[in-house]
């Protein structure tokens, strides 16, 4: 998925999917978390440095979060929790 396209809603529901605090990811992230905090605050697409975004993204990856495009679900963009195997 194009990072691009992440929302701020996305990211905030993916962190809470996850069971994960803003510490938490933004630890994992190597971000600070008002960094994060203003991420997660957008309503539309993430602001911020590529960069960073890419880094949250693949720590809430790694936390077993599929982040879905738009046209994905019937709502728009999404996230879902990926079944531990």
């Amino acid at each position: 998925m194009d990072h691009s396209s992440i929302t701020g809603r996305q990211l905030a529901a993916a962190r809470t999917l996850a069971e994960m605090s803003q510490a938490e990811v933004a630890k994992a992230a190597n971000l600070s978390v008002p960094t994060l905090k203003r991420m997660e605050g957008a309503s539309g697409a993430v602001p911020g440095m590529t960069n960073n975004i890419a880094a949250v993204v693949r720590a809430l990856e790694a936390a077993g979060i599929a982040f879905l495009a738009d046209g994905e679900v019937a709502a728009g963009p999404g996230v879902s929790l990926r079944a531990k195997v």
